[in-house]
């Protein structure tokens, strides 16, 4: 473990412009580099009464950073293929991405287009596009009145619309990355149920003999579910409705430990929203399960969670307002200034961060 002091960033520039210029990202999954999955780097930052600190580990090192008492909730949401071939009309060739099934219409879903690595802006409703297998997705009106979202229609002819996803779709990659990857590798080691567009990808470090380790410290593993979706996001667009359970065995676990003086702590920001979602004003979960439209912001702070694992963030998303909300504006400043001093690696394939609250 190195101390990993963080430069103010130089007058005139902000940290989020540096990150939006100086990144660097990971292109290839860490296996391919010759990494474990747990053997990525870690940022583990601590902010609370008293100074920051900042110290670089690799994920593998999570257990020294926790404690015996403390709930690591996951999420077991699994990683569709959700990305399909799509043709319009004038023989244009685009991707369609399947985010998340409409709440309230089966066979409806949102969806959003692409054209290379640029989102496409110029489906109009109605439009009729070609599927693979004779499927066809029809465009019927923007979502939530923004411009990269589709509710669209999906009809999968005979196949249920997994089965056409697994024998058709691929998963959703983005220009950053080299290659084409297999589905495994967008896969967390607790992924038991399908439904994510994206891989909640804070979980990709972990690997048996890390999650054998954090219980022989004794620290808590609870489950949820969260079906994240695309999370290709505009600036200042805020994230929209998501599927959420969050099971009583996992509520009990967390409320013993807040009773206990152990800390929550959550893999990923879909762990995050989903926690706070079923959060009371002072904390006390109760296990629920349906669709959040729950935006964590500094404004209404967190509730429940503690600390916080997560990939490292894009400038313009909603995320990085959540990251604030846990561990405060100074220390994620802080951490994505070392975060670029350290060239650590960007994106579902990269590096880790660790946000701690001291009591």
């Amino acid at each position: 473990m190195t101390s990993a002091a963080a430069p103010r960033p130089a007058p005139g520039m902000s940290v989020l412009a540096r990150v939006a210029r100086e990144r660097r990202e990971a292109h290839e999954p860490p296996e391919a580099r010759g990494l474990r999955r747990d053997e990525v780097r870690m940022l583990v930052a601590t902010g609370g009464p008293g100074p920051a600190s900042l110290d670089l580990a690799q994920a593998r090192d999570l257990p020294d950073h926790l404690r015996a008492g403390d709930v690591l909730v996951v999420n077991t949401s699994a990683t569709l293929p959700a990305a399909l071939p799509a043709s319009r009309a004038d023989g244009t060739q685009l991707r369609l991405h399947l985010s998340t099934p409409a709440a309230d219409a089966a066979g409806r879903w949102v969806v959003e287009l692409r054209h290379g690595d640029a989102r496409f802006t110029g489906g109009r409703a109605g439009e009729s596009l070609a599927l693979p297998g004779g499927a066809r997705a029809t465009l019927l009106a923007p979502y939530l009145a923004g411009a990269r979202l589709w509710l669209a229609e999906i009809d999968t002819g005979k196949l249920a619309p997994a089965d056409h996803l697994a024998r058709y779709g691929a998963p959703i990659r983005y220009g950053h990355t080299t290659g084409e990857w297999p589905l495994s590798d967008y896969q967390t080691a607790f992924a038991l149920h399908p439904g994510s567009a994206e891989m909640p990808s804070a979980g990709r470090p972990f690997t048996s003999e890390l999650v054998t380790a954090l219980v022989a410290r004794g620290i808590v593993v609870a489950p949820l579910l969260l079906h994240a979706g695309v999370s290709s996001q505009e600036a200042g667009e805020l994230p929209y409705p998501e599927r959420f359970a969050v099971p009583t065995a996992t509520a009990r676990l967390v409320n013993a430990a807040r009773a206990g003086g152990g800390r929550v702590i959550a893999v990923g920001t879909t762990v995050v929203r989903a926690l706070e979602t079923v959060a009371l004003p002072f904390g006390h979960v109760e296990a629920d399960a349906g669709w959040t439209r729950h935006v964590v912001t500094p404004q209404c702070g967190v509730r429940v969670v503690d600390g916080l694992l997560t990939g490292w963030h894009e400038p313009a998303t909603s995320h990085l307002l959540m990251l604030e909300a846990v561990g405060g504006r100074a220390l994620v400043e802080d951490s994505y200034a070392a975060a670029l001093e350290h060239r650590l690696r960007w994106h579902e394939f990269g590096d880790v961060h660790l946000i701690l609250r001291r009591a």
